[in-house]
């Protein structure tokens, strides 16, 4: 037998063990999982478990939340290959989930399309305090400084509009596509705050830049993340990855402009830093240092940081990548939030009427945060429409989860505690958490931001980082840009009704989601258009 003969056998042998080692664990695991006994939905798919329905159902806060009120609120689901999953909404097991995220991290392969946009490398894996540490741009006093680029932003995207209705002419409502609008001011703000950037999207005479098609195209690929069965598999299985595939080419490409410019601004920045350092920042001039590349390069190369600790340029390209990545979810909030107002006009026009009686058209962001209703209604919005449906998280050793509320499993017996083995899914079900009817009242489902003037105890349990609700996670790992979202997010709202009235363009029934990385507005007659929002805007007039 020839050498060469003799290796593929080998190769072809090594596969084939692989392969029926696999099967074994797949067909054997469910039969000793821990969770075979929880009650759960029966099965929908043996390949695809409940992944499919969970992901792409229209309605997907009412599965969540019809799933918890009939099995529970700790239940069982399955995953890929009728694998177990853990869903639970009961808050003590979510605090014990997410306080020990060293225990619960991300699963790897779902970074695996998230990360072709936001890079890779030890990001993934920075921990608590160490996370927020090398993260300076995010607390109240980066975000004050922010705040004039917000409302500088949302100033120019209300001034477009207004022309746009100039045009019109008869002083009839106008149709626009919110949700594209605000996507470019977001991305506009995201360039400016996060390293000084023009993408300069909200200027319609002008081509769009390298940069910002880059992002489209990185963009493009990862809201459609659940519609390929081969880019599923790559999640789960690492050998696949290595079949290339349009998107992957595609998002190849991309990545190649993203790095290249991306690398150029990081030489510049610490160039800056460098040179401000030695003639200190107001002699040099050159040092604009609000952006957060400016305070993320200054803070890695402090002397009080190790050297073990110090990021490369990669993993500080990958997080500037992060914060681009966040202008999807703050751009579908607020097309959320002003489809709400448009939806219910009583509380539009009371907010209104807030947000006039601000005497400035450039408040700060202390200005913003102390108007009520503006804060009610920025929270109502993330409760009911969050725009990360759900959370996902892994166990990295065997554990036990703590209930408040205990299960009776198939055999009929209580447990006041879950087992959970090394490598069992856990979902986190935000949408189910912000809108059970157990926690938030019977109209859960209701979009009322008064409920913020007295809310109910029960919701005080829930372990977020903010509002008393999951949508920006809670523990170490949760989001660190939550507030860099909510003042834009208030900037926006605050600018825009101040000018303009919102109505609905189509009937509340022609509106639908689908979710990919967030949950993304569809016209049920124009799906062929892809993810869109259309409101009727016309100017305000004051009496």
């Amino acid at each position: 037998m020839s050498q060469l003969t003799l290796t593929l056998t080998l190769l072809s042998l090594g596969v084939a063990v692989f392969l029926v080692w696999t099967a074994i664990r797949i067909l054997v695991a469910p039969l000793v999982s821990p969770l075979r006994d929880l009650p759960g939905p029966p099965r929908d798919n043996w390949l695809y478990g409940h992944i499919r329905q969970f992901n792409q159902n229209e309605d997907a806060a009412t599965l969540q939340q019809s799933w918890a009120e009939t099995y529970g609120p700790t239940l069982r689901m399955k995953g890929w290959m009728n694998s177990d999953r853990l869903f639970t909404i009961d808050t003590r097991a979510l605090n014990h989930i997410l306080s020990h995220s060293h225990d619960y991290p991300k699963p790897p392969g779902a970074d695996l399309h998230l990360g072709s946009v936001l890079g890779r490398g030890r990001f993934f894996s920075i921990q608590g305090e160490q996370h927020r540490k090398q993260n300076p741009a995010f607390g109240p006093a980066q975000i004050r400084e922010l705040t004039g680029i917000f409302i500088e932003k949302a100033i120019q995207l209300r001034d477009i509009w207004s022309l746009e209705l100039e045009r019109n002419g008869d002083g009839a409502p106008a149709r626009f596509d919110v949700l594209s609008w605000l996507s470019k001011m977001t991305l506009d703000v995201i360039g400016l705050a996060g390293f000084n950037y023009y993408f300069d999207t909200l200027n319609v005479a002008g081509e769009p830049n390298e940069l910002s098609q880059a992002f489209d195209v990185m963009f493009a690929s990862i809201i459609g993340v659940g519609g390929s069965i081969l880019r599923m598999l790559k999640m789960h299985i690492s050998l696949l990855r290595f079949i290339p595939d349009a998107a992957a080419r595609q998002a190849a490409a991309a990545q190649s402009v993203m790095r290249r410019i991306g690398m150029q601004l990081i030489t510049e920045k610490r160039a800056a830093v460098i040179e401000a350092a030695q003639m200190g920042e107001k002699k040099s001039g050159k040092l604009h240092g609000r952006d957060l590349l400016t305070l993320l390069i200054k803070a890695n190369m402090s002397v009080d940081i190790p050297e073990s600790q110090r990021l490369s340029d990669e993993e500080v390209l990958a997080r500037c990548r992060f914060l681009v990545a966040g202008h999807e979810t703050t751009s579908n909030a607020t097309a959320w939030c002003l489809y709400s107002l448009a939806v219910y006009p009583s509380i539009q026009h009371k907010l209104r009427e807030e947000l006039l009686s601000v005497a400035t058209d450039d408040p700060s962001m202390d200005e913003l945060n102390a108007l009520p209703y503006l804060d009610a209604v920025i929270r109502e919005t993330m409760r009911v429409h969050s725009p990360v449906a759900a959370a996902v998280r892994i166990a990295s050793k065997d554990d036990v989860i703590p209930l408040n509320t205990p299960y009776t499993d198939v055999r009929g017996a209580v447990h006041d505690f879950v087992r959970v083995k090394k490598g069992t899914v856990i979902v986190v079900p935000i949408l189910a958490i912000n809108g059970s009817k157990a926690m938030w009242g019977e109209d859960a489902a209701a979009f009322r931001p008064e409920r913020w003037e007295t809310l109910p105890e029960t919701v005080h349990s829930i372990p977020g980082v903010w509002g008393n609700m999951l949508s920006f996670l809670g523990g170490p790992r949760a989001c660190i840009g939550y507030r860099f979202s909510l003042v834009e997010m208030k900037a926006l709202i605050f600018t825009l009704l101040r000018a303009f009235e919102f109505e609905l363009a189509v009937p509340t029934s022609e509106v639908t989601k689908k979710t990919g990385i967030v949950q993304r507005p569809y016209i049920r007659c124009e799906m062929e258009k892809g993810s869109q929002l259309p409101l009727l805007i016309k100017p305000y007039q004051q009496e």
